[in-house]
């Protein structure tokens, strides 16, 4: 298939063949890749990470170094990029998700706990490949899908828009018994058999090369989401191992279980950085090298649009092991701060100039309506998108701030994200200020409730790092504008009716209000109706929510939210949802606390007995 695109923007497009058919579209998400883990983003100390191809892919195109993801961790990300659609408004703002809310480990020495959030994105969401799909698009995916309950739970890739799907993890399978045994070899049996190269065998690269191979003589979107470099840290490659051992100073392991030195110090991790970078690097030189069926004379790179970035920031200790350092950055994956958020983005294609850096601040969120505008391809009737288009700026002026427009027209200055989870924070960037709100601070002297950092000075011509490192909290000093940031991101949080994580009633030490909380004195049901008798003690309930599943018992059991009805006479009435199996109710008091009936276990607890939580919930008999 082959038409002539009218572009939104024709003078970028006058170097180009006027009968060039449709873009083609290369989505790289890789897995925990830091802002430092790419060997072109390195300021202050040097990495030790090489990588060759990305780096000569940022002189193809654009590298922007202001770029975020979604979230701090992999799920939401991966959500609200393939749906456009924010976290928070999304409700899905951590991994796994679809349970009913408790504390993680133990009842007595937690806080706080994380609200309920979706385990998945909507059945039949109109996804970016869904909305390609039925453009003429062949539409791939390879490797990790992650947005669902579970790796391999419903939907699936193929229920979601794709037409291909594939998800080995290749050369990534955890080495057994442990990672200093099983490398690969030459053998021509072994699965994971170096090549040329010294490189193992990666049947997840492989998938995305043969998906290029297969369906080049069509317009094609390529979701390739990488398993790398994503825990186990490990590698199959001996030789990278050495190298790296050698080149950072360090011996060779002998506790295949612990790497406890700091900074980015770790020689398997390196070696997964240097044969992430391979790999895609193979991907990049099939696109550079194979002559375009479409486009006669031209190669496919030539008319295929790449964004390459990753879901979270990196992910600095994981099972036991310092993996690798985000410093500049505080913090690293499961926080919001700028360590966990901050990734790196390179763009390159058709009418995009090479070799640009940019400072213009940019989220993954951006991808859906970037990708429909830069192919011509019409938004969706009533679907939202919460991130803005960016075809302007790539292919007009990617250092001008001003050609990414908000909703309303005006110059975007706001991104918001919302963690309701381990670090329990919001946080909002309002040009060279970034604010957080923390939920976990009362009764808790490490965190306060607010804090501001000044990121940036862009008052004048060339912007100039001031506090990126977020070591100097201005809330105190700067009440007014940490007022207005507050107030601004209730706003737009209240607007996407988030989720909030809610007080423990079993926490052991003193919390203001403990002793106040509601208590559930019975329960009874009519045909389909559900009705609880709750009694005040001092303080009111303000809101109920309905946790229920239709598949209790099942291995992917997965719970949903309903709001319930809260009466004067503190009776609590709900009807349940056709097919719910199992159900119980949360109530939440003016002082946040969460009061759950049936009270559930901890997660731990869950897990050790290998037990679901509908065991414990009310029965739908």
């Amino acid at each position: 298939m082959s038409i002539i695109i009218h572009a939104q923007n024709p003078s970028s497009y006058k170097d180009l063949n006027d009968h060039r058919p449709e873009p083609n579209v290369l989505l790289l998400l890789t897995d925990d890749l830091g802002w430092q883990d790419v060997k072109v983003y390195d300021i202050d100390e040097p990495s030790p990470y090489e990588t060759p191809n990305l780096d000569a892919l940022a002189k193809k195109g654009i590298q922007f170094w202001q770029a975020y993801s979604p979230a701090p961790t992999c799920a939401p990300s991966r959500c609200a990029i393939m749906s456009g659609t924010h976290p928070a408004r999304a409700q899905k703002t951590h991994v796994v998700g679809g349970a009913p809310p408790t504390t993680h480990a133990n009842k007595e020495t937690q806080r706080i706990m994380d609200p309920w959030y979706s385990g998945r994105m909507p059945e039949n969401e109109m996804t970016l490949a869904r909305v390609l799909q039925q453009k003429g698009y062949t539409t791939g995916h390879t490797g990790k899908w992650h947005m669902a309950i579970n790796h391999f739970a419903y939907p699936q890739p193929t229920d979601q828009g794709f037409d291909v799907s594939t998800a080995d993890r290749g050369a990534t399978s955890p080495q057994k018994p442990h990672r200093l045994t099983n490398f690969a070899t030459t053998d021509a049996s072994d699965p994971y058999r170096l090549d040329e190269n010294g490189f193992p065998y990666h049947q997840n690269s492989q998938d995305a090369l043969n998906f290029l191979k297969e369906n080049k003589q069509d317009p094609f979107f390529l979701y390739y989401a990488t398993f790398l470099v994503h825990a186990p840290i490990h590698t199959r490659s001996k030789t990278l191992l050495e190298k790296y051992c050698e080149k950072l100073g360090v011996p060779y392991p002998t506790d295949p279980n612990h790497w406890d030195v700091e900074g980015q110090n770790n020689p398997y991790y390196c070696a997964m950085v240097e044969m992430l970078d391979y790999y895609v690097g193979q991907v990049f030189n099939y696109l550079e090298t194979t002559d375009d069926p479409r486009w006669p004379g031209h190669k496919l790179s030539e008319n295929t649009y790449i964004i390459f970035t990753s879901d979270n920031g990196g992910m600095e200790n994981a099972h036991g092991d310092i993996v690798t350092d985000n410093y500049p950055l505080d913090k690293g994956k499961i926080n919001a701060k700028e360590g966990g958020t901050r990734v790196p983005l390179i763009i390159t294609g058709p009418g995009i100039k090479k070799g640009i850096q940019s400072d213009v601040v940019v989220n993954g969120l951006d991808f859906f309506p970037t990708i429909l505008s830069l192919l011509d391809i019409e938004k969706p009737k009533n679907k939202h998108l919460d991130g803005d288009n960016l075809s302007d700026l790539l292919l007009k002026d990617p250092t001008d701030s001003k050609l990414v427009l908000d909703k309303t027209g005006k110059e975007r200055n706001a991104m918001m994200w919302h963690f309701p989870h381990a670090s329990y924070q919001s946080t909002l960037r309002v040009g060279d200020y970034k604010f957080i709100r923390n939920y976990d601070y009362i009764n808790n002297p490490r965190t306060p409730e607010f804090e501001l950092y000044k990121l940036y000075d862009s008052s004048k011509k060339h912007i100039k790092r001031v506090d990126i490192e977020e070591a100097n909290n201005l809330a105190i000093t700067d009440p007014k504008r940490t007022s207005a940031m507050n107030a601004q991101l209730t706003s737009m949080l209240t607007e996407m009716k988030a989720s909030y994580p809610s007080y423990n009633p079993n926490y052991k030490s003193d919390m203001p209000n403990k002793k106040t909380v509601p208590t559930v004195l019975s329960t009874s049901k009519n045909n389909n109706i559900v009705s609880f008798q709750f009694q005040e003690n001092g303080a009111k309930v303000i809101k109920a929510n309905l946790i229920y599943t239709k598949n209790g018992g099942h291995r992917y059991e997965e719970w949903f939210q309903t709001e319930a009805q809260i009466s004067s006479d503190q009776t609590i009435t709900v009807t349940l949802p056709k097919g719910t199996t199992h159900y119980i109710i949360n109530l939440i008091d003016v002082h946040n606390f969460l009061v759950s009936y049936p009270e559930m276990p901890t997660n731990k607890t869950l897990k050790s007995k290998k037990e679901n939580y509908s065991k414990y919930a009310l029965k739908n008999k």
